[in-house]
């Protein structure tokens, strides 16, 4: 399969501001979700491609580190309006290599550049303290000053929003880096190396490698001990490995892991809203996000109108290919995720749980799975407790506020949680009582670049976004003054 925006678009490894061939000239397929075919191939990192990625990067990163925080500004800045440029093309790459609609991918593409634009501002606004001994005798000057060169991994659910998440904190901060992106979505990555070079970004400051095997690319960086910092997005099994990894040269992490967002709707809420806000925090990217509202609990007074009104709206979803103009939901990032989502429905549903709308994957190519309500889902089920990954919405009837509370935080996972009531006292009670790193109340979509992004319990450590978010880049030092 061949598509203009495919073929611009280059296959190679970037590495210390040129682009090269991976050793041996391997490559693997990147395919498209919505056909199942080969759209193109890319260049596969060997472990020495890696290690040269990160010498680069370790080269550049005394040079760049000295840079005034307001050249570093404008780099992102430059950065940020080529990307708002370039919206449309780099929608159209996302959506053949990742499946999202066309809409939802440009939308990304623009959040996607909210991320540059913020650390632009923040790189500016690195701060410190000066201040008298208690005693009186010395002074206390504290700085900060760049972690050093990091390793950043993202996934392929947001193959360009998640790679500007972690970029622009840490060339605000005055750090050189070795970003992965996932081997199923490069595409946008290698688009934004273009473009981060054209932004005047100094080489070797950003380079990138794509792998088709990322634990055997990436370990041998991360126990080598040239790099001072891991930030990776991806499923808490895979975090765990990494944090064991780290836990050998003591790196700084960013963990942004796995969810299963509980979504509690009382009898007082705003259904419309409600029902508003679920679509948003369930159908964003075809429901394959850690934020996903994944366990849907619903007061029993008004667990059959939620469920009708959610049911109408889901079933009005036009599902296919995400170029198409029409579409509301394309496919599955893979066959693996549309077997998964296939087995957690049938699971539910065999222990009793009813299907409203949808329930199965259509016929022909591609990996579709069409939106599903299913009420009455058992607290057995395994969806219950593990993560979709698609368009399914399962209901579940509680009776109090006590009983919400306790199936929300019924789960070894904590990033985010939704709250629809008009009670305000009550929707703060229960905001600070559910185990969460972010709570939406009366809305169904939270993630922000002005606003810090993370999760508690095994879903993940740090922040990412907002004023905090540089701060995860960045080292503080204290120095002592003899007066």
């Amino acid at each position: 399969m061949s598509d203009t925006v495919v073929e611009s678009v280059k296959k190679q490894l970037f590495i210390g501001g040129e682009w090269v061939d991976a050793a041996g000239g391997a490559t693997f397929d990147v395919l498209d979700p919505a056909t199942g075919q080969v759209l193109c191939a890319v260049a596969d990192a060997s472990p020495e491609d890696a290690r040269a990625a990160l010498d680069a990067a370790v080269a550049a990163q005394a040079g760049f580190a000295a840079t005034s925080p307001r050249e570093r500004a404008d780099i992102l800045t430059r950065a940020f309006e080529l990307l708002h440029e370039r919206a449309d093309d780099l929608a159209r790459l996302m959506t053949l290599e990742m499946g999202k609609p066309l809409a939802e991918a440009r939308g990304e593409i623009i959040y996607a550049a909210e991320f540059f634009r913020h650390f632009a501002a923040e790189a500016v606004r690195i701060d410190g303290g000066y201040a008298t001994a208690p005693a009186g005798n010395a002074r206390f000057l504290v700085t900060k000053q760049p972690v050093g060169p990091c390793i950043l991994i993202t996934p392929w659910n947001f193959p360009m929003a998640m790679g500007t998440r972690k970029l622009g904190p840490a060339i605000a901060a005055g750090c050189a880096s070795v970003i992965k992106p996932a081997h199923q979505t490069p595409l946008s990555m290698l688009a934004l190396m273009e473009i981060l070079a054209e932004a005047g970004l100094p080489a070797g400051v950003v380079n990138c490698v794509s792998a088709m095997r990322s634990g055997e690319t990436m370990e041998p960086l991360i126990r080598s001990g040239l790099a001072r910092k891991l930030s990776f997005t991806g499923s808490t099994k895979v975090g765990k490995i990494l944090l064991e990894q780290c836990a050998e040269k003591v790196m700084r992490t960013s963990m942004e892991l796995g969810g299963n967002a509980p979504f509690v709707v009382f009898e007082d809420a705003d259904l419309d809203e409600a029902v508003a806000g679920a679509m948003a925090a369930k159908m964003r990217n075809m429901g394959e996000a850690c934020t996903a509202a994944n366990r849907i609990y619903v007061h029993s007074s008004v667990i059959d109108e939620f469920g009708s009104k959610l049911s109408a709206k889901m079933a009005e979803l036009t599902v296919g290919p995400g170029l198409e103009p029409d579409t509301k939901v394309g496919p599955l990032i893979d066959d693996a995720a549309q077997a998964k989502v296939r087995e957690l429905v049938d699971d539910a549903v065999g222990q009793g749980a009813t299907v409203l709308t949808g329930g199965s994957a259509p016929q022909g190519e591609g990996f579709f799975f069409t939106p599903t309500v299913l009420t009455g889902v058992p607290q057995s089920a395994r969806m219950a407790h593990e993560e979709i990954f698609g368009p399914v919405a399962p209901l579940t009837p509680f009776e109090t506020e006590d009983e919400a509370v306790r199936l929300a935080n019924d789960t070894e996972f904590g990033l985010v949680a939704y709250v629809f009531t008009n009670d305000l006292r009550r929707g703060i009670r229960v905001a600070e009582a559910i185990e969460t790193g972010m709570v939406g109340l009366n809305q169904g979509v939270v993630s922000n670049p002005a606003a810090p992004f993370g999760g508690v319990k095994e879903s993940g450590l740090g922040r990412e976004g907002g004023s905090i978010g540089i701060d995860e880049f960045l080292e503080v030092k204290y120095v002592g003054i003899q007066m």
